[in-house]
């Protein structure tokens, strides 16, 4: 498996964690790395990602609330909505990393971690955040 997609897995459920368990675990999100990946790599790229999407959480929810139609974010199992929201992080704040490869990654954690319904609903908020954010771009230039 390549080291980014295994930090993506990683950071995944260290924000399904967070998630479900509050902010308190924020402290022991490396020890959860270090249990789980003897990649040095792979275990600070989960925690930067984690943390970044973490301390951005308003801004992700926002952009994610704002593309599910008729989908409260409350809603969303929280594998869905930790997959959208490290998805989000990147495509906002990783610019190294190419936006279809944010979205094929994340269809491919819906995959392997949610239900069979997840994978296009990821890539269908997805797609509607970078066509909003590539507008948002145009409009501006």
């Amino acid at each position: 498996m390549d080291k980014r997609t295994r930090a993506r897995e990683l950071a995944m459920q260290g924000l399904y964690q967070l998630n479900v368990q509050g902010q308190d675990l924020l402290e022991f999100l490396d020890e959860f790395f270090i249990e789980n990946e003897p990649d040095d790599f792979v275990r600070k790229l989960a925690l930067d990602w984690s943390k970044g999407t973490w301390e951005n959480l308003a801004q992700c929810d926002e952009l994610i609330a704002a593309s599910t139609m008729k989908w409260k974010l409350s809603r969303l199992s929280p594998v869905d909505k930790s997959i959208l929201r490290l998805a989000v992080y990147q495509l906002k704040f990783c610019p190294d990393i190419p936006p279809r490869v944010v979205i094929n990654e994340a269809i491919e954690l819906a995959k392997k971690f949610s239900t069979e319904k997840s994978p296009p609903f990821v890539n269908g908020v997805l797609d509607a955040i970078l066509k909003k954010r590539i507008s948002s771009n145009k409009t501006r230039t």
